[in-house]
């Protein structure tokens, strides 16, 4: 059987992004309790907040 034009070989299959495994922690979003204490200081910094500022 002839592979014609429009068909991908193995390859070109294997290498499509939606057919490769998922890197581990590319989409996680959990962060740790060191990160949220980091924004929550910044974020309660003075003058930095909506709150103080009024």
């Amino acid at each position: 059987m002839a592979n014609s034009q429009n068909e991908l070989n193995k390859g070109e299959v294997q290498s499509t992004k939606l057919n490769q495994f998922p890197v581990p922690g590319e989409n996680d979003t959990e962060f740790s309790a060191e990160e949220a204490a980091e924004a929550f200081e910044q974020q309660s910094a003075p003058g930095r907040s909506a709150q103080q500022e009024q």
